[in-house]
């Protein structure tokens, strides 16, 4: 068998990267692509490797001689590659795929070694490599049968999002035998050229091949192995987290991201924390069904969109103050309230990267839980001189509830010591308590000094939608918040959830009562993983201790490197003493993975 890599392009869409190098010679970690995969198929012991040239072609046999590739190489010039397409550089190696059976791949590719082995390893002489289809993916995709059998292969004319999940992608690795080669593929291809021209993709042919009777080729899929198509600038930056060179490297890309991994199939994110059991398919087929309005028209401004998160909430609208996620309201809430703040640490780092390190009064938990009550709070900050008093309820890392009751306790305490009470109270709907939310018109105006924050992305799972709100009996603070954040700060998808979402009230109680049961066992299960404490919480995450000789950040790399499973180091955060992860709550099959590869590692 011989290889074939068509690197003629010119690699328009890599900008700069391009300008004095052909695409194959782009670098993913200090590696250029061409050099990766000469060397895979080094290893493979193959005839030959043919490699088609066009754009910049001296320079990349230049530096292809400086490799030490034991295999032949042999090259066939594009000279007017600036004129073709692909189906022209394969056309013009048509004489090699009639000399032996043929390993054929694009130079644009990076692709773990475990990839070119599947579709070698397959007895079927004829194949094509296939992903199932991703929405980041761009290119040809094929529709299969039951036999793995190509139905059809589809251009971007033929494409239907609501037939997607059937689908599946070129990985652009073809396995062509020598027979299949002179029997269908080369004719085919001369004819195709002659007859339209040579500005085509060379899928163009199999497109007519198999609408054959017996078009002699099958499909052969991929599953967990690694691979990616770096066409511009973002792919290049995806390819390289997920070939980072090392487990720390990789998990420090990924990481950097915060969030879009929808990006990295079979990632299953436990470090971001979202409802597993809402929204509802209900509720999303509404959104799904106004989507092309809701693209093309503007939202509201922030009068409407407070009066929406007002009624749902049973509150007044100039109480109410709606944001781009929680995130912009607490940046925007941290820089108009002055003076010193009290919280209990470790906390969520967002409040305290938002004040002064000089303005920040911690209070520590003094146990192994970093568990603490209203009394220690109110205790510990008797006598010290703070403004500002910030509860997260449960606490995040640690999970810690205070009761609804003894909250308002703290309420009553602070308006008598003239301290603004803050509550995030992003994950109480997780809590064990029923009712505990504060968000209450009569709540609020007991307490002027009261305020409080939830994240509506956390609890109802959207956290695509960017949505958190603010509310408090103080109008002067929430006209100000007002002032300081956009008029359009949320979009058309937030305004119209916020509209809808009453509705489907009842399925929200159902999710959270799901998701209690869940959480139950969960903990149970994580608690039985030998080298791992688990501390008591009422959120939808657990924070966990790494115990014995295994760091926290060597587990957090192993789950994602070997498992695909993304976790929270905490080795590193603030008031934290030891080896610390957080990890989600997710739904069953996913948590059940999680504490599968936990014992591996940890046991």
């Amino acid at each position: 068998m011989q290889g074939m890599i068509l690197a003629a392009g010119m690699g328009k869409r890599l900008k700069e990267l391009t300008d004095n190098n052909t695409k194959s010679m782009v670098k993913v970690n200090g590696v250029t692509m061409i050099e990766r995969m000469l060397r895979q198929l080094d290893d493979l012991k193959l005839s030959k490797i043919v490699l088609v040239i066009g754009y910049k072609g001296k320079e990349l046999t230049d530096f292809v001689s400086t490799l030490g590739i034991t295999t032949p190489i042999e090259y066939i010039e594009n000279e007017i590659y600036d004129k073709t397409n692909n189906i022209y550089s394969l056309f013009m190696a048509r004489e090699y795929l009639l000399m032996e059976d043929t390993l054929l791949l694009e130079s644009d590719l990076i692709f773990e070694s475990a990839v070119v082995s599947k579709i070698i390893e397959n007895p079927y002489p004829s194949l094509a490599l296939v992903a199932k289809y991703e929405s980041w993916m761009d290119g040809t995709v094929v529709t299969l049968d039951e036999e793995n059998n190509i139905k059809s292969f589809l251009g971007k004319k033929d494409f239907k999002y609501e037939d997607s999940p059937s689908y599946y992608k070129t990985v652009n690795i073809y396995k062509f035998s020598k027979e299949f080669s002179a029997s269908h593929y080369v004719p085919f291809l001369e004819a195709y050229s002659k007859a339209l021209g040579n500005n085509e993709y060379y899928e163009q042919v199999l497109k007519v091949i198999t609408m054959l009777e017996k078009p002699e080729i099958k499909a052969t899929l991929l599953e967990e192995e690694s691979w990616y198509e770096i066409d511009d600038a973002q792919d290049l930056d995806i390819a390289e987290s997920i070939f980072a060179v090392s487990p720390e490297d990789k998990l420090n890309k990924i990481q950097s991201r915060y969030g879009g991994y929808w990006r990295y199939p079979g990632l299953i994110d436990f470090c971001y924390l979202v409802n597993p059991f809402y929204p509802s398919p209900k509720i999303l087929d509404e959104i799904k069904a106004n989507l092309e309005r809701l693209v093309c028209d503007y939202p509201s401004g922030m009068g409407i969109n407070s009066l929406l998160a007002a009624k749902y909430f049973g509150l007044k609208k100039e109480h109410v103050v709606v944001g781009n996620g929680a995130a912009e309201i607490i940046k925007s809430l941290m820089e108009i309230l002055p003076g010193k703040i009290g919280m209990a640490v470790p906390t969520f780092e967002e409040y305290p990267n938002r004040k002064r390190k000089d303005d920040i009064v911690p209070f520590y938990p003094k146990n192994h839980n970093y568990s603490y009550t209203a009394n220690d709070l109110m205790e510990f900050y008797e006598n010290e001189e703070i403004s500002l008093l910030l509860l997260i309820n449960p606490d995040n890392p640690s999970g810690n509830y205070i009761s609804k009751e003894d909250i308002l306790g703290i309420a009553a305490w602070a308006e008598s010591k003239k301290i603004t009470f803050i509550v995030d109270e992003s994950f109480v709907d997780f809590a064990e308590e029923e009712g505990a939310t504060l968000l209450q018109e009569e709540i609020l105006s007991c307490h002027p000094n009261l305020v409080v924050l939830k994240s509506i992305s956390k609890s109802f799972g959207v956290p695509g939608l960017r949505l958190g709100i603010l509310a408090a009996y103080n109008t002067e603070l929430i006209d100000e918040i007002k002032k300081d954040v956009a008029i359009w700060n949320i979009n058309s998808f937030g305004e119209f959830y916020m509209q809808i979402f009453e509705k489907y009230k009842d399925d929200y109680k159902e999710g959270m009562r799901r998701f209690q049961n869940v959480r139950r066992d969960y903990i149970e299960d994580l608690s039985s993983v030998k080298g791992l404490r688990v501390v008591p919480s009422q959120a939808n995450y657990v924070l966990c201790e790494v115990l014995g000789s295994h760091k926290a950040k060597d587990v957090t790399e192993a789950l994602l490197d070997r498992f695909n499973l993304l976790i929270k180091d905490l080795s590193q955060k603030n008031g934290l003493n030891g080896e610390y992860v957080r990890i989600a709550v997710k739904r069953s099959e996913e948590n059940d993975k999680l504490v599968a590869a936990l014992k591996e590692i940890l046991e």
